[in-house]
């Protein structure tokens, strides 16, 4: 499947000196494929080394980090007799978190100079995962996050020709509205992603056999190895309670106040009790932090608390999968009442996530409270979420007031296609993918 990673290892690739590169990412969000099919397409020599799958690899870096040394123990443990030759070869060290010696070694391959090495792994950095590297590189290595699949790369699984995104991009740019017919077929496709989400191999089945049981039935296998590894890595003290803190995402998104509470997780909990195991679900890539703000204004950064957030799933296609059966059917038929305001809101979460956008909101006492609120063309922006119209009282007094909440544009995302009046610009959900195409 084409990705958009593909672009961020050709630059680096075409870097003069560039470093080893580290592509880190969630399970199964397509790094392993990703990396080999770039090294495929682009190097005459390569070698591929999963610590995972073969832990005798390991043992390659035990006498020393000499690369001629490495190369010797390389040979003797592979089936794979390929010659590597300075300045065309790289070397892929798979699931490199299995083995801290190797991402100590990156900085002896890049002084030596001759090889590329592109390492890809899960759980780095996460507390409680296996063993520190005895030296972490730094300085001697680029990281590239990468994510699961968004609405652009699933449109791209669908054949969907890149003329009909340019002409959605078109319409943003210049706040005409969509041609009805790729409105809707936009739409449509949108609502499947809802619930597909951009697990690659969940998408490649749905593209297969357009089977939803199927496709439940993967993601709810995925969610359940990542339970299992909450169980397998986590610290021991962690283990139950990161499970629990996981478990309560859709009670916390179902509230009409959805800002973390740690009392949904269990009754009479919190904080203390519980951030550290939050903080694990979040290094791990599971899920995202939408942090409230104590002002909108500009930067966005500095006027966010700390202790008061929500909580999505950073793949709306898993969350929503962790809802009960039928949610996916009842989704595609517009049958969701109170609570498809917060599936919507998951996934507007999802697609600015995936834009490598923070994510904020607003909220007084009083009930005022706006969706998300972004940085657009330095300025603040606030987002309002809409499953069909829905009331945007909230965002009318922020606009009445630019003196007191510095904001003068508001953008509606929904059942709408594109407009603008009286400081509201209104843009069909599925267009939150392309954000960087609206005209303010």
């Amino acid at each position: 499947m084409r990705r958009k990673i593909e672009q961020q290892l050709s630059e680096w690739k075409a870097q003069k000196d560039h470093l080893p590169l580290i592509v880190k990412g969630i399970r199964q969000c397509g790094k392993t494929y990703s990396v080999l099919d770039f090294v495929r397409k682009n190097y005459q020599h390569y070698v591929y080394i999963n610590f995972l799958e073969d832990k005798r690899y390991n043992s390659i870096f035990d006498q020393s980090f000499s690369i001629d040394d490495i190369l010797v123990n390389i040979s003797a443990l592979s089936s794979d007799k390929t010659t590597l030759t300075a300045g065309d070869s790289c070397i892929i060290f798979d699931e490199i978190q299995e083995c801290p010696e190797a991402r100590t070694s990156l900085k002896f391959f890049h002084l030596d100079g001759r090889f590329d090495i592109i390492g890809t792994g899960s759980l780095l950095g996460v507390s409680g995962y296996g063993d520190t590297p005895t030296s972490v590189p730094v300085g001697y290595e680029t990281v590239l996050e990468m994510r699961p699949m968004d609405f652009e790369e699933f449109l791209w699984a669908q054949d969907i020709d890149e003329t009909v995104i340019s002409k959605v991009k078109e319409c943003l740019g210049s706040l005409q509205p969509v041609p009805t017919a790729i409105h809707e077929r936009m739409f449509q496709l949108m609502l499947y992603y809802t619930i597909i989400g951009g697990m690659p191999a969940v998408i490649e089945r749905f593209s297969q056999t357009k089977n939803i049981s199927e496709v439940l039935s993967m993601q709810r296998n995925l969610i359940h190895s990542y339970e299992d590894d909450m169980l397998k890595y986590a610290p021991t003290s962690d283990k139950a309670v990161i499970r629990e803190c996981f478990r309560s995402i859709p009670k916390q998104l179902a509230k009409e106040n959805k800002k973390f509470q740690y009392s949904v997780v269990r009754k009479g909990s919190t904080a203390s009790r519980f951030l550290g195991s939050l903080q694990w679900i979040e290094d791990v890539g599971i899920i995202r932090r939408c942090y409230k703000l104590s002002i909108t204004e500009l930067p966005l950064d500095g006027n966010a608390i700390d202790d008061s957030f929500k909580v999505y799933m950073s793949d709306t296609g898993l969350f929503v999968a962790m809802l009960e059966d039928g949610t996916q059917a009842d989704i595609l038929q517009g049958n969701l009442s109170g609570y498809k305001g917060a599936i919507f809101e998951n996934l507007m979460a999802d697609m600015l996530g995936k834009q490598g956008r923070k994510l904020y909101y607003f909220r007084k006492d009083s009930g005022l409270e706006i969706d998300f609120v972004t940085r657009m063309q330095s300025q603040c922006v606030i987002l309002e979420v809409k499953a069909t119209t829905g009331n945007v009282k909230s965002a009318k007094t922020i606009l009445t007031h630019p003196e007191k909440y510095n904001v003068r544009h508001c953008i509606k995302f929904g059942r709408y296609n594109i407009g603008s009046t009286g400081g509201f610009i209104t843009v069909p959900l599925y267009a939150a993918a392309f954000f960087e195409s609206i005209a303010l």
